[in-house]
C-alpha cells in the first residue's frame, strides 16, 4: 500500500499495484487528466554530469527529474516507494500492466485469467517468446516467487500478498501459473495481477545484488545507479516485445526542492520534470518551448479527526471544523485547475470504472461550507477550553490547508494550533491516537482501480495505528462490511457494502476528504509523445501500445 504517513520509505508509495497497491500520498503533487502536448523541435546539444543534465533535443536521450529522490530498491519483492517504483516499470514488465485509462490489460499475461473456486483459484498463461535481460525466458516459476516471496520473507509488501496461499499457488507447467487465494479477494484480478515480475533465479541467487542490479523483462536495462545522484538506463534492443522504445538512453535525476525543479524545466537544465507546482503551472502552460501534461489519479487528501481522544471524538465536533472552511474555495486559491474537490473517500477515477457510486449524493450530504452551522454544533460539543493541534506534512498545500483551518476555528473562538512535522515524526505521531499529540492531520493516500485499498487501509480497524490514526469506531456493522466487501467476489455486493460504508464516513466524518490531485509533468517541446498516467508509479510512461516517446 502506498502512503506518505509511514516512515520517509513509505512516504510515497505505489499508486497502484507495480509493485504495491496503495500509499500514503502527499509527495505525488498534482496528478492525472488527459495528457496535453504539442510538437516542437529544441536545439542540438551534449548535456552531461552534473546535476539535470538535460539532453537539449539531443536524439535518442532523455533526462527526467522527479520529485523525490528513489530510495533505491529496485527489487519489486521489497520496492516500497513510488520514485523507485517509476525506475522499475521501465525495467520490469508487469503480468497485466494498466492502460492510460487505469484499465489492466494482458502484458506478459497471454489474456485474461481463468477463475475458478468461487473467485479462490487464478490461472494465468504466460505469452510465448518473453525473456528476461539476461537472455531467460519469463516462465511461470518467476510469477509463482513474485507472488510468494513478500509473504515468506515478510518484506513491508506482505499486506498487498496476504491473501495469496502459498501452499496452493504452483507453476503448473512452464507457461501456466496457477495462484490461490485464502480468501475471494474482489480487487485481485485490478490490483495483485498487475505485480510486475522478477526473475527468480537470480533473484535468489543474490537478492542484495538484485535489489541494486535488477534483470526485468521489460523496455529498458537498469545500466548505473549513483546514490543520491542519478539512475540512468539504456534501451533494451532485443526487447522481445513492441514497440521497441524510441529513446536510447533515459536518465533519472531528482529535485526534491519545488522552486528547483521549476528553474530547470525553465533554463533548459532538464527535458521533464514530475509534478508541476500548482502555483507555477499558469506560467510554465504558457511558457513557449514547453509542454505541461495531467492526468486525473487515484489519489486524495483529506483531514483526519483523532476518534481516540479529545474533542474530535464527538461527530458534531468534527463536522463543526469541516462546516467552517471551504474545500472548493481552498483548492481554487491553492491548486487551481491541478486539483478536484472531494467529499468522499473514493476518487471520481475510481468511481468511474463501473462502481457507479451515488457520489452527486455524497457531495450533497457532506459537510458545506456554513460557519454559522459551525459556531453552532463547535460551542455545543466542543470541550471547554478546546485548542485542537492540527499536525500535516511538509509541503505548502497541505500547510496551507491545515492554517486555513486553525484561523477559521481561530474565528470562531478556538484556539487550534498547526504543527507541520517530517515524515519520520508525522508517522511515529498520527499513528498515536494521543490527543495531545494531535486532534487532526492531514495526509494523503495513492489507491487503484478498486475500493478496497482505499476502505481497508484507511477505514478498517486492523489498521489502526498502522495506515490510519483516527480510531473510528464505527456503528456495529462498519468494519465487518468493509471485511465482508474485500473477501467476497460479487461486483455488486461489493457496491452495496461499500455504499453502506461511505454512507457512514460522509454522515460520521472521521475524515474530511478535501481534493484528488492531478498527476503533473512539463517537458520540452523536442520531446515528443508523452503523456500523464493515473498511475503516478508508471510516470513517465515512456514505451507503451499508446505512446513511444522520442527526443527530436
Amino acid at each position: 500500500m502506498v502512503s506518505d504517513q509511514f516512515s520517509p520509505t513509505r512516504r510515497a508509495l505505489l499508486a497502484s499495484g507495480v509493485a504495491t497497491t496503495a500509499a500514503l500520498a502527499g509527495c505525488f503533487g498534482g496528478q492525472d487528466d488527459d495528457g496535453d502536448g504539442g510538437d516542437g523541435g529544441g536545439d542540438g546539444g551534449d548535456g552531461d554530469g552534473g546535476q539535470a543534465a538535460a539532453s537539449q533535443g539531443e536524439a535518442g536521450r532523455l533526462v527526467y527529474t522527479q520529485e523525490i529522490r528513489p530510495d533505491g530498491d529496485f527489487d519489486p519483492i521489497v520496492t516500497f516507494d513510488a520514485y523507485s517504483a517509476q525506475i522499475n516499470s521501465q525495467v520490469y514488465d508487469g503480468l497485466y500492466e494498466y492502460d492510460f485509462d487505469l484499465q489492466p490489460q494482458p502484458k506478459l499475461a497471454a489474456g485474461e485469467p481463468e477463475v475458478e473456486r468461487d473467485g479462490q483459484r487464478y490461472i494465468v498463461e504466460l505469452v510465448e517468446g518473453a525473456q528476461f535481460h539476461n537472455g531467460d525466458p519469463v516462465t511461470a516459476e518467476d510469477v509463482v516467487h513474485t507472488f510468494t516471496a513478500p509473504i515468506e520473507e515478510e518484506t513491508e509488501n506482505l499486506p498487498t500478498y496476504e491473501m495469496v496461499d502459498v501452499e496452493g499457488t504452483e507453476a503448473i507447467d512452464e507457461r501456466t501459473a496457477q495462484i490461490d487465494l485464502e480468501f475471494p479477494y474482489g480487487a485481485f484480478a485490478e490490483i495483485q495481477l498487475a505485480s510486475t515480475i522478477v526473475n527468480a533465479e537470480v533473484r535468489q541467487e543474490d537478492p542484495d545484488a538484485y535489489n541494486t542490479d535488477p534483470i526485468g523483462s521489460g523496455p529498458f536495462t537498469f545500466e548505473e545507479y549513483a546514490p543520491d545522484e542519478y539512475i540512468e538506463l539504456a534501451r533494451w534492443d532485443d526487447y522481445w516485445d513492441e514497440p521497441v522504445p524510441e529513446l536510447e538512453s533515459v536518465r533519472f535525476e531528482a529535485a526534491e526542492d519545488d522552486a528547483g525543479r521549476v528553474s530547470q524545466i525553465l533554463a533548459g537544465d532538464t527535458d521533464a520534470i514530475a509534478t508541476v507546482p500548482p502555483a507555477d503551472w499558469d506560467q510554465i502552460d504558457a511558457e513557449e518551448g514547453i509542454e505541461t501534461y495531467r492526468a486525473e489519479s487515484p489519489s486524495y487528501m483529506y483531514v483526519a479527526f483523532n476518534c481516540n481522544e479529545g474533542g474530535t471524538t464527538d461527530p458534531d465536533v468534527r463536522r463543526g471544523v469541516s462546516h467552517a472552511f471551504s474545500v472548493t474555495e481552498f483548492v481554487d486559491a491553492n491548486l487551481g485547475e491541478s486539483a478536484i474537490p472531494l467529499s468522499t473517500p473514493i476518487p471520481p477515477i475510481v468511481d468511474g470504472l463501473g462502481w457507479d457510486f451515488p457520489m452527486e449524493e455524497w457531495n450533497e450530504a457532506a459537510p458545506s461550507y456554513d460557519p454559522e452551522r459551525a459556531q453552532e454544533l463547535l460551542d455545543g460539543a466542543a470541550p471547554s477550553g478546546w485548542n485542537p493541534t492540527i499536525i500535516v506534512p511538509p509541503d505548502d498545500v497541505r500547510i496551507a490547508l491545515g492554517e486555513l483551518i486553525a484561523a477559521r476555528l481561530n474565528e470562531l473562538g478556538y484556539e487550534a494550533q498547526v504543527q507541520s512535522l517530517d515524515f519520520a515524526t508525522l508517522g511515529e505521531t498520527y499513528t498515536t491516537g494521543n490527543a495531545d499529540d494531535y486532534e487532526m492531520y492531514i495526509l494523503g493516500w495513492t489507491g487503484g482501480p478498486d475500493p478496497d485499498v482505499y476502505l481497508y487501509n484507511l477505514f478498517h480497524e486492523d489498521n489502526a495505528g498502522i495506515s490510519q490514526g483516527h480510531y473510528y469506531q464505527g456503528s456495529e456493522d462498519f468494519h465487518d462490511n468493509i471485511l465482508q466487501a474485500r473477501q467476497t467476489a460479487d461486483q455488486e455486493e461489493r457496491r452495496e457494502l461499500y455504499t453502506d460504508v461511505i454512507d457512514e464516513i460522509v454522515e460520521q466524518v472521521p475524515v474530511r476528504p478535501v481534493y484528488s490531485p492531478y498527476n503533473t509533468m512539463a517537458a520540452q517541446s523536442y520531446v515528443q509523445d508523452l503523456q500523464a498516467h493515473p498511475a503516478v508509479a508508471y510516470n513517465p510512461r515512456l514505451v507503451s501500445e499508446d505512446n513511444n516517446v522520442s527526443v527530436e
